[in-house]
């Protein structure tokens, strides 16, 4: 419920936020006629992001196992793609997000078209419709527990949508900046763990060597071992990297919170640990770096906590 929280969350707002600017910036221009083009656009977008999210979820109960695995290991592996990509893209572009959406109107109103307003209600938001989908569907995978993943993500939702609302009419003050600088921090360690889930799958179903494969190492005579597999440095690379099952037994609260929220599993796999320090290592790097040298300017001139558009 956490991880999907957080995803909800993030991804709501910013959502909001583009659709609050949007919907603003009409009404001020005095063309509030042209809102239901907006939200047609906006529902389209909501609604299509919705049917990925079926066809992920009830399309995979007529696949074979090695199938699912390997589409749900390709998928937790885009999602992972979209979701470091749109860290730093908010990054780079929070600063200019409000002026570019409002020459995205400008343009629009200006060609008189009815589709215009349409087309940018649906392209404002179907990124996060679809980077929500594939992140959500890859946590409720990883957790195995998809009532209490959707409940999670329904209530990071709700807060998102509450929140964007109250910004946009001024009667919430809240430091966006900090705010997306915190979850986008928070949202590479959620990464990495789906991108270790997805070493998991891919290993499982064949696509990439692991315990399951002919390339197992096995364990010699007294040595520890999962399933005749050897576990720790005896297992590398295409071993064990630990087995922990018997502190922290798989299904416990526990055990589901730290796979639900940095990917953490009891037994994991040489690859799942590799990929995971790798990711954090390296996009971790980068964004703390991007972070620093962003707040001497954020100093120099500081933004008002009330501004719709993250610092």
């Amino acid at each position: 419920m956490l991880g999907s929280l957080l995803i909800g969350l993030r991804e709501g707002l910013e959502a909001a936020l583009i659709v609050g600017i949007l919907v603003a910036y009409l009404s001020r221009l005095g063309r509030r006629d042209v809102l239901p083009r907006l939200w047609a656009g906006v529902g389209l977008a909501v609604a299509i992001s919705l049917g990925i999210g079926a066809i992920l979820t009830f399309g995979a109960y007529e696949l074979t196992f090695q199938a699912q695995e390997i589409i749900g290991g390709t998928l937790s592996l885009v999602a992972v793609g979209f979701v470091t990509w749109m860290i730093f893209w908010m990054q780079k572009t929070a600063r200019t997000m409000k002026k570019s959406l409002e020459g995205g109107v400008d343009r629009a109103l200006a060609t008189g078209g009815l589709w215009g307003i349409v087309v940018l209600g649906f392209v404002s938001v179907i990124r996060e419709g679809v980077e929500t989908t594939l992140m959500l569907w890859s946590v409720v995978q990883s957790a195995g527990n998809a009532p209490a993943s959707l409940t999670g993500a329904l209530i990071g939702f709700a807060i998102s949508i509450t929140a964007g609302a109250l910004l946009s009419r001024g009667m919430l003050r809240l430091n966006l900046g900090t705010f997306f600088t915190w979850t986008g921090g928070i949202l590479v360690v959620v990464a990495a763990g789906v991108l270790a889930y997805a070493m998991h799958d891919l290993q499982e179903s064949g696509v990439l060597p692991g315990p399951w494969g002919a390339l197992a190492p096995l364990a010699a005579a007294g040595a520890a071992a999962v399933g005749g597999v050897a576990v720790g440095p005896a297992g590398f690379p295409f071993g064990y990297a630990f087995d922990v099952s018997a502190v922290v037994h798989p299904g416990e609260w526990l055990a589901v919170l730290g796979q639900a929220t940095v990917g953490f599993m009891p037994t994991m796999t040489w690859l799942q640990v590799i990929a995971w320090i790798l990711y954090v290592a390296i996009v971790g790097t980068l964004f703390v770096r991007r972070v620093s040298r962003r707040a001497p300017r954020a100093q120099a001139a500081p933004v008002s906590a009330s501004a719709p558009v993250p610092a």
